[in-house]
């Protein structure tokens, strides 16, 4: 609307200016258009510099991520550094347990991501993201065509990782492939072979337990255990290539 008034308000103006000739109507024609032009004018940099009309609007999206390693045993966050601060990183996920083309988080200005360990066995992304909307139908009505609505002011991405996550730069993670690609078949088979005794201990210290555990609940924890060690592997690794 205000795009109209301010088209009809400069036409009119420029008629005024260019075809009354009278002073009387002269005067009280460009007065007219000049207060159209003008509250126009004014009401649009009202809009764009300090969103008049317009209020902020924050909603919250929780979604189950997944290892960007493409491996249930295997959990690891990966992040590409950008800047110095860190707030700027991109992060890499997956938002299903295997996926060819991984997502990733915003590298701009008004995103923000934080990284925070819990308790839980499952990965999160929760995501706060704070719009400016328009205030009632009025306020729409009016700037219609402005293209402000949905504006972003802030997105904040907070990723709730469990204990066996590990996050690794892109940089370390093209490190710790060369070092796995190295690696002698002896070293392979010692690591398989520590895996696996890992995980029978785990195993074999729950059942002792609860000797009446099922086979599906011997599967789970052995997953469980095959991911823990993956993580002291994984953890070590990192901590050897510093």
């Amino acid at each position: 609307m205000v795009l109209i008034t301010l088209v009809i308000g400069a036409i009119a103006f420029f008629l005024a200016f260019m075809f009354t000739f009278k002073p009387v109507s002269r005067v009280i024609a460009l007065l007219v258009s000049g207060i159209i032009l003008i509250g126009s004018i004014v009401l649009m940099v009202a809009n764009y510099q300090n969103h008049f009309g317009m209020e902020k609007e924050t909603t919250t999206t929780s979604t189950e991520i997944y290892s960007a390693s493409n491996s249930d045993t295997m959990p690891m966050m990966l992040y590409k550094q950008v800047g110095t601060s860190g707030k700027n990183n991109v992060y890499v996920y997956n938002l299903k347990s295997s996926q060819k083309t991984p997502n990733h988080t915003n590298a701009d200005e008004y995103t923000t991501n934080k990284v925070t360990t819990t308790s839980s066995t499952t990965a999160k992304l929760q995501t706060k993201t704070t719009r400016w909307v328009w205030k009632s139908d009025f306020y729409k009505n009016l700037y219609l065509w402005s293209g402000m609505n949905n504006t972003i002011v802030k997105r904040v991405n907070n990723f709730e990782l469990p204990k066996t996550w590990v996050t690794v730069s892109t940089t370390q993670a093209a490190t710790l492939q060369k070092a796995m690609a190295s690696m002698t078949t002896e070293q392979q088979t010692a690591s398989k072979t520590a895996g696996t005794q890992y995980v029978n201990q785990a195993v074999t210290a729950a059942m002792t337990k609860n000797p009446t555990m099922s086979s599906s609940e011997q599967v789970a924890i052995a997953k469980e255990a095959q991911i823990e060690y993956s993580s002291q592997v994984l953890k070590q690794a990192l901590a050897s290539s510093k």
